[in-house]
């Protein structure tokens, strides 16, 4: 069986650099979930409603996050927006705030007061390069059909931004969230070491068929076609540090992902499998001859898992929090109830790998 090898291998708990963990009721049923899938170290997306523009709000939504569970490591973020000022930045950095979030107008869960033009921010940016505040980036670009953009092309119309953005800020910290495209991987390459890509679980297995007819794998950015996937594998296994495991994990009330009232909610939900979900799709890629087992290390996965994105932030794990892996027949449940919600996984009801802790 592949990976059999790392049954009961002892690794550093996992750091999922991209997170959406909600608030209200949503919050208090999945935050519980985060250790469940071998994580300890969060980053926290701003795009609540309304969304985090100000770093008391962004401290504030940490104390939530706190109380609901104080043993994991919240690494907070502002939202993009107009009211963010070169004084807010430098405000927000001595709060301890880490990054600001841009996320283009409209194109994702709660992005109505995203960005329609990024040269308005170079104050901005320029006040993040100085002070060591890291860019996330949803790359995608809004549809617009009188340029021939759709979901499908949308991250790749985006990448002669990301270019930009690092041609005019050179020692900005840049993040490509969610990378879905094998030209998506070649720009952060072409980049220079300031510029990083995160990869989530679900897109390690997904293709454009998968959420074509089931809305539990429907995301934004999309996943797009087989070739993208198997390059997000050989990325994900690359052992650069350029690539790193932000699970994107965006959950959604059941009766949002139903649609029939409106827009099917964009979202997958990883948060309780997190890294057990990692390892079952490098078992399926190796399955499918994209990657061989031997290119699969420790060293690979304590990169991916948590090593580089650690680096990348200049974050040490202080807890020194061990996970142990088990290969054996835990079955991904079918759904995550709190008070009034109810949230599918992904891949529910299907067999999964086990986490311990140490």
């Amino acid at each position: 069986m592949p990976l059999s090898k790392f049954d009961g291998l002892e690794l550093p708990a996992s750091a999922d650099f991209h997170v959406h963990l909600r608030d209200g009721p949503l919050m208090k049923a999945v935050v519980p979930t985060v250790r469940r899938g071998g994580v300890n170290t969060v980053y926290a997306m701003p795009n609540l409603v309304p969304p985090l523009t100000s770093a008391s709000d962004a401290m504030a939504y940490k104390q939530r996050l706190q109380q609901e569970d104080p043993s994991i490591n919240y690494l907070m973020t502002l939202y993009l927006h107009e009211k963010i000022t070169p004084a807010v930045v430098k405000g927000a950095k001595a709060q301890g705030i880490v990054g600001i979030k841009s996320y283009p107008a409209g194109v994702t869960t709660n992005s109505s007061s995203g960005v329609l033009d990024y040269e308005v921010f170079y104050p901005v940016f320029r006040a993040m390069e100085q002070c060591g505040m890291v860019l996330n980036l949803h790359g995608e670009c809004p549809s617009d059909h009188g340029k021939n953009i759709t979901i499908l092309n949308a991250e790749s119309s985006f990448l002669p931004t990301l270019k930009s953005l690092h041609a005019q800020f050179p020692k900005l910290k840049i993040v490509l969230e969610h990378c879905t495209t094998r030209e998506a991987v070649e720009a952060v390459n072409e980049c220079g070491p300031n510029v990083v890509g995160t990869i989530t679980a679900h897109h390690l297995y997904l293709v454009v068929d998968d959420w074509a007819d089931d809305p539990f794998c429907y995301c934004k950015p999309v996943a797009k076609w087989p070739s993208d996937r198997e390059a997000l594998i050989l990325a994900a296994v690359s052992g650069t540090g350029k690539f790193f495991f932000g699970s994107d994990s965006a959950p959604h009330d059941m009766t949002a992902k139903k649609g029939g009232r409106g827009k099917t909610a964009a979202g997958v939900f990883t948060q309780p499998y997190t890294t057990q979900l990692v390892l079952g799709a490098l078992e399926q890629a190796i399955e499918r001859k994209v990657i061989t087992e031997e290119e699969v290390t420790e060293e690979i996965l304590t990169g991916f898992l948590g090593g580089y994105g650690r680096n990348f932030y200049g974050i040490s794990d202080s807890s020194n929090e061990k996970i142990v892996l088990r290969k054996g027949g835990e079955v991904i449940q079918e759904s995550v109830t709190g008070v009034g919600v109810e949230v599918v996984p992904f891949r529910r009801g299907q067999s999964t790998w086990s986490i311990e802790w140490k």
